[in-house]
């Protein structure tokens, strides 16, 4: 439930054209998770951000589920690359003193999770972030905002760019 009294799932009621909401969800709702609960998700959001991951997106689903408050969301363009975003993630969280108690979908790197019971880590191939769409699913729940830093392109991402 929202401060309103009704789900984040159906309490929108301006929508733009393509289904998403018109305004941006923190607007819509206010983030009710507790900030040592957003601590982590920064430090996680910026280590996939660090490993290129793009699309970074969080949101709180605290009220929609009992079994996590927040929904971190990534995407990577190959398997290697979600599998490095994964381990980047792992890393930053382990050395701030957060540690996984179950991981998933290391076989095929295809959409890995990290579930560290008050957040649960996706990071998701491409192909699957179109397919599985969790941003549509969540579109209602407040989105939390990430103050990411972006590493520079190497010099290959700026000639691809610049070919294009």
């Amino acid at each position: 439930m929202n401060p309103s009294g009704t789900s984040c799932r159906t309490a929108s009621s301006n929508t733009s054209p393509n289904g998403g909401s018109t305004r941006p969800p923190s607007q819509e709702y206010p983030v009710t998770v507790a900030d040592e609960v957003l601590k982590p998700v920064q430090i996680a959001a910026q280590a996939a951000a660090d490993k290129r991951g793009h699309r970074i997106v969080a949101f709180d689903v605290s009220e929609q589920l009992a079994i996590t408050d927040i929904f971190l969301i990534a995407s990577a363009g190959n398997e290697r690359q979600v599998g490095a975003i994964v381990d980047g993630v792992e890393e930053k969280l382990i050395a701030a003193g957060y540690k996984a108690v179950r991981r998933e979908g290391d076989r095929e790197n295809r959409w890995v999770l990290l579930d560290y019971i008050d957040f649960v880590v996706h990071v998701q191939h491409t192909e699957e972030r179109t397919l599985y769409n969790l941003e549509r699913l969540w579109k209602d729940c407040p989105q939390i905002p990430l103050e990411l830093h972006l590493p520079e392109p190497d010099d290959d991402e700026v000639s691809d760019d610049a070919a294009q």
